[in-house]
């Protein structure tokens, strides 16, 4: 008789607890006889030995304890829901990172290079607090790695008006090129390598394009930093050497080299901060601002003052104009604290319905002849402020034609948005060469714009001559 056979009784009878013990001991005799087959002889019924008996009985008796009996009214088990998003936008940020850990003694360094600067780390997460989630929703969006929401800390400590030796500009960094190549706009009116919403954009496409071609996160962001095509050229050369093409393993400048330590070293003191003694403000997990579609030309200082906010608040959220008016063409939308959109628009519509203008600064047209000074002093302002509000430098072609900018009558203070509008430095400052143990400066210029000093740290010379991005 098979062991299965032999155990099927027994199993059977604990299943059917609930019939009588001698009503079950009866079906058990039935179906351990199994029925004559049709061609031959039928097989001998089997038996329950007098020990196997016992045992059942025993089985039954425990199923009829009643203290053995599990009781209805026990609580229910708690449930957890995984899909409930975190109050702290941190904690979101946590639960997206997904970037394989870069193993070097560079990350320790910068690690330590960051965590004896707690002021700093203070300043550049308290600034961040405008933008991350906008950010934080867009790698989601894309399915990315959410620690790149804190490659604006490496690129620029989150200033939106950072101007790098290298001509790259804004939060994300951005030069010239690379920005047109990605759709942001440059012109007199503004550059949307400042602005907040369209930079993100850009700068997510960019990364994920170059992790296409590379297939690898800390190659994509070597290619952000030092350019795809050098990247491309050092990885050819260690293949044609029969070495690894890792990030590890590539030659390139120093700066490259420590760019990606210097996000891990950031993305490992956000992962666990209480490990380094860092207290970590929490952000609420909500959208800091919301953004309205404008269909004409609004005078900066006016959007400020309809959503109720600081003139510094409305510029942090909209560093890309250049210039106290907001153009039609420029179709960027107005960035607002969230709960300022709403007081913006019945401010906007109160206005509109007294036909009151959106904007008070008028263009002069410069005629033959006809010098600044003069210009200026039809509409009451220096010579000095003219230039300000219109960008001019010694590099500027002043000619009949040229479209001046000037206040009217009714403009709000000029001199104090002329003072507080970013302005994009006609020649870029050169970049000081790195000193160890020495951190890269930044210092303001006339009109706001920050302009960032890069120390960059020794290493042996590049391969190839890097290529700004």
């Amino acid at each position: 008789m098979s062991l299965l056979r032999r155990l099927f009784p027994p199993l059977l009878l604990l299943l059917i607890g609930s019939v009588h013990a001698q009503q079950a001991l009866q079906l058990t005799a039935e179906m351990t006889s199994p029925p004559a087959l049709t061609f031959g002889a039928a097989l001998p019924a089997m038996q329950l030995q007098p020990d196997e008996s016992q045992e059942v009985k025993k089985d039954l008796a425990l199923l009829h304890d009643p203290s053995r009996e599990v009781k209805d009214d026990l609580p229910p088990m708690p449930t957890i829901d995984l899909t409930t998003p975190p109050d702290d936008l941190w904690q979101r940020m946590r639960n997206g990172f997904s970037m394989p850990d870069l193993d070097s003694p560079l990350v320790a360094d910068r690690q330590a290079w960051y965590l004896n600067r707690p002021d700093l780390l203070k300043r550049v997460f308290e600034r961040s607090r405008r933008y991350l989630y906008h950010i934080v929703v867009e790698l989601e969006k894309r399915g990315m790695p959410t620690e790149l929401a804190l490659l604006p800390i490496v690129e620029s400590s989150f200033n939106p008006l950072a101007y790098s030796s290298a001509r790259a500009l804004g939060m994300w960094q951005f030069i010239p090129a690379t920005g047109r190549t990605y759709k942001l706009q440059q012109n007199w009116w503004f550059d949307q390598r400042r602005d907040i919403v369209a930079s993100t954009s850009a700068a997510l496409d960019y990364l994920q394009t170059i992790y296409e071609m590379h297939g690898d996160w800390h190659l994509a962001l070597a290619s952000y930093n030092w350019g795809e095509n050098a990247v491309g050229r050092a990885i050819a050369k260690n293949q044609a050497k029969g070495l690894p093409t890792d990030y590890l393993h590539l030659k390139m400048p120093g700066e490259t080299r420590y760019y990606v330590p210097k996000l891990q070293a950031i993305k490992n003191i956000i992962a666990q901060p209480q490990l380094f003694g860092i207290s970590l403000d929490p952000i609420p997990n909500r959208p800091y601002f919301g953004t309205v579609e404008r269909s004409g030309n609004m005078d900066i200082a006016l959007a400020a003052q309809l959503a109720e906010i600081p003139l510094d608040e409305f510029i942090a959220l909209n560093p890309a104009y250049s210039r106290p008016v907001m153009p039609t063409a420029a179709n960027s939308p107005l960035v607002l604290p969230a709960d300022k959109v709403q007081t913006f628009l019945d401010n906007l519509q109160d206005r509109e319905a007294q036909d009151k203008p959106m904007s008070a600064w008028l263009t002069h047209n410069l005629k033959k002849g006809e010098k600044l000074d003069a210009v200026a002093r039809i509409y009451g302002i220096s010579s000095a402020r003219l230039k300000q509000l219109n960008g001019i430098n010694a590099r500027t072609k002043i000619a009949p034609g040229l479209a001046l900018l000037v206040p009217g009558k009714d403009a709000f203070d000029h001199g104090a948005i002329a003072s507080h509008l970013p302005q994009t430095p006609a020649n870029p400052p050169r970049a000081t060469k790195w000193k160890k143990g020495k951190a890269g400066k930044a210092r303001a210029k006339p009109g706001g714009t920050i302009i960032v000093k890069i120390r960059k740290p020794p290493a042996a010379k590049p391969a190839v001559k890097p290529q700004p991005r």
